[in-house]
């Protein structure tokens, strides 16, 4: 797989997602009864920034949740073939029931990983609205669902691939496109 560009860089992510926390707090009116839940692995640091930029803009703390959606893939059997899935655990620390409750994802494909999500969440509580934030929508969907919040939309073909690094997990913050050889 050889990479073709660099969509976002560090200044490009950091201003997305600024921008994405504005946006969340104007359309919620605040950050009152509202909880950002990350879904496992990169969403949860994407969803520990946007709070540190909420608070910054705020100067009130919001709510941080993690998700864990292993065992709500439709897709489980195919990639854990012979083997016992990895689940890691949710860690959502207030109840999410009359909540409104913002999934964060870097990548936002099929809506697959987003469906799971949701069921997952419906499992824990019964939210008061569920709305997502995303990095990079990249088209594609296989289900009706759309992004309320969205830092980049890059057009895709199937045989390519995004790439999220952030410092978190990749010592490195970027987007980047690659294409299957």
């Amino acid at each position: 797989m050889s990479q073709k560009a660099v969509v976002l860089d560090e200044q490009a992510i950091r201003r997305a997602l600024t921008r994405i926390a504005h946006e969340i707090i104007e359309r919620n009116k605040g950050i009152e009864d509202s909880i950002l839940v990350g879904i496992k692995t990169r969403g949860i640091y994407l969803a520990k920034r946007l709070a540190e930029r909420i608070e910054q803009i705020e100067g009130k703390k919001i709510a941080i949740g993690e998700l864990d959606i292993t065992l709500y893939r439709d897709d489980l059997s195919t990639k854990t073939k012979n083997q016992e899935p990895l689940v890691k655990g949710s860690d959502i620390p207030v109840d999410v029931t009359n909540q409104k409750v913002i999934l964060i994802d870097d990548v936002l494909y099929t809506g697959r990983t987003v469906r799971a999500a949701m069921d997952a969440l419906v499992d824990i509580g019964r939210p008061a609205s569920i709305q997502l934030a995303v990095l990079v929508d990249r088209g594609h969907r296989e289900l009706p669902i759309r992004a309320d919040y969205v830092g980049k939309n890059i057009p895709t073909s199937s045989s390519e691939k995004i790439m999220v690094e952030l410092h978190e997990a990749d010592e490195n913050d970027q987007v980047t496109i690659h294409e299957n050889e």
